[in-house]
């Protein structure tokens, strides 16, 4: 019995002390890959430091100081590469995309640049870390054997990472990065994203575009970049809950410009109480000169309403349907209007559902439909393939079985006054949508956080829609209507489908109502 209780703990003094081991290995093995510092490499046109160092989240990072940086979620190992860009060549910058067949094997370069380049980085970091590990060891058992034993732990362990971070490598990645930086900077620097979807069907194009784009950036000089809009699509400012603060036109004025969009669709909540003195607030919508889509939230009154029809480039929805920039846009306004304490507010989800689903037959053929409240919009799904709202102050976004995305926006005003009753403010918050002006539909966003100083610094999240094509469904309802039932299967459409030119859907149809009998 004596045998057996010496022999358990020779084992698990042992176990501990190769624990130990392994912990003070592990310590040295991510000092040394600290300690590595930065290679310097040449990527195509541009002098780049790359850095490799622990992490709990796996990415890549670009920094392109002053101009902001990006980061990719490109795997899952504990590591991060920082890539920073340090100086463009500019003689070879122009040579490359002068020339049409340097241009063509551009790709073939920057992958070619960022292969050795990483593949260098790697061997110095792992003896870097292997130096690390056999140091650290030796310095606290002071014996060469046993500092050899964490050595060969710690190249294990590494090996293991490398292999979980090419097991886990996304090359897709590169299209959805996300920003932080200057807004100005933003468009051009994350670049378009009509050509990403359309050009680039690999990750060696995609590295060429960002590293292209980083060059134009870096060779303008007296001003900052004009972001080059691509004429394939059709570009929509969204915002919501502006809640009369006035921070949020110069959001929206510097948005506009800096990404050039074709129109601004408002999602309701402009004012805070609908009354006259707060229509002076909307005068601003006359200056922004592009076509501003507004639709009635629970905060706005008719007369709010009234004074944003009355500016020059406003065009007010509310169940109604018009063709701007060329997407055909169905509007419906609020139902409610919370200022008024005498009125009850039914906020029921079923209720506005329904009062979203009652006006299905005002729909001709949208593109996408605006509502104030995500649950009135949910009335609409399956028959149109985009519903825009607000309302929530939080920026959220969802798929409905039916195909139909909808996309609700946080607050543009930071949700006015109200936001300094909480610990933390509400962010300002907007976005980017990128229409293909053939299909009409919905190739990808830019969700678009303000902090910082003003609106001078953002946090941009590009997002590509996976598949843009896909077919818009009919919801089956049984829910009572107003005036009728709305059938869980849906009428042949006559004629042609509603989505035309690779739009494969037809709208969702409604059972004839008592009504349209009498008719």
């Amino acid at each position: 019995m004596k045998f057996v209780d010496r022999l358990t703990a020779v084992v698990q003094s042992r176990l501990a002390k190769a624990l130990v081991v392994l912990v003070v290995a592990a310590i040295g093995a991510w000092l040394g890959i600290f300690l590595s510092g930065t290679l310097s490499t040449q990527v195509g046109p541009v002098e780049t430091g790359m850095s490799l160092r622990p992490a709990w989240d796996g990415e890549t990072v670009v920094d392109a100081s002053p101009l902001g940086t990006l980061t990719f979620n490109t795997h899952d190992a504990p590591l991060r590469l920082r890539i920073t860009l340090e100086n463009i060549d500019q003689e070879r910058a122009k040579t490359l995309f002068e020339d049409p067949r340097l241009a063509d094997r551009l790709p073939e370069i920057i992958e070619r640049d960022l292969l050795d380049g990483t593949r260098a980085l790697i061997i110095r970091s792992l003896l870097c870390a292997g130096a690390g590990a056999l140091i650290a060891v030796l310095m606290v058992f002071r014996r060469p054997r046993v500092a050899l034993l964490g050595l060969v732990a710690a190249s294990v362990a590494l090996a293991a990472t490398g292999a979980l971070a090419a097991l886990t490598f996304r090359p897709n990645s590169l299209v959805e990065p996300r920003y932080t930086g200057l807004v100005a900077a933003a468009p051009s620097l994350v670049g378009s994203a009509e050509s990403i979807v359309t050009k680039f069907e690999s990750y060696r194009s995609q590295l060429t575009k960002l590293v292209t784009n980083v060059s134009k950036l870096y060779d303008t000089v007296s001003t900052l970049p004009v972001y080059d809009a691509d004429p394939r699509s059709i570009r929509v400012l969204h915002v919501s809950d502006i809640h009369i603060n006035p921070i949020a036109w110069n959001v929206i004025r510097s948005l506009k410009e800096q990404f050039a969009v074709d129109l601004i669709i408002d999602t309701g909540d402009i004012s805070d109480h609908g009354t006259k003195a707060e229509n002076k607030f909307v005068e601003e919508i006359s200056r922004l000169g592009v076509p501003y889509v507004f639709v009635r939230g629970n905060h706005d009154s008719k007369v709010t309403q009234k004074a944003v029809a009355a500016q020059k480039n406003a065009i007010v929805l509310d169940d109604k349907t018009e063709t701007v920039a060329g997407l055909k846009i169905y509007g419906l306004g609020d139902p409610r209007f919370t200022p008024d304490k005498t009125t009850a507010v039914d906020s029921n989800p079923d209720a506005l559902a329904q009062f979203g689903r009652s006006h299905l037959g005002s729909l001709d053929e949208p593109d996408l439909v605006a509502v104030h409240d995500s649950l009135i919009g949910r009335g609409f799904s399956g028959a149109t393939p985009m519903v825009l709202a607000g309302h929530a102050h939080a920026r959220s976004t969802s798929v409905l079985p039916s195909g139909t995305r909808v996309l609700v926006q946080g607050s543009t005003g930071g949700a006015g006054l109200r936001a300094l009753e909480h610990a933390e403010p509400t962010p300002v918050q907007a976005s980017v949508l990128y229409f293909d002006k053939e299909t009409k539909r919905l190739q990808a966003w830019d969700d678009i956080t303000l902090g910082g100083l003003g609106e001078q610094s953002a946090y941009i999240q590009r997002h590509v829609e996976e598949n843009p094509g896909r077919m818009i469904s009919p919801e089956p309802s049984s829910a009572p209507s107003p005036t009728g039932s709305v059938s869980g299967t849906p009428t042949p459409a006559a004629g042609p489908p509603l989505w035309h030119q690779g739009r494969s859907s037809p709208m969702l149809q409604r059972s004839p109502t008592e009504g349209d009998r009498e008719s």
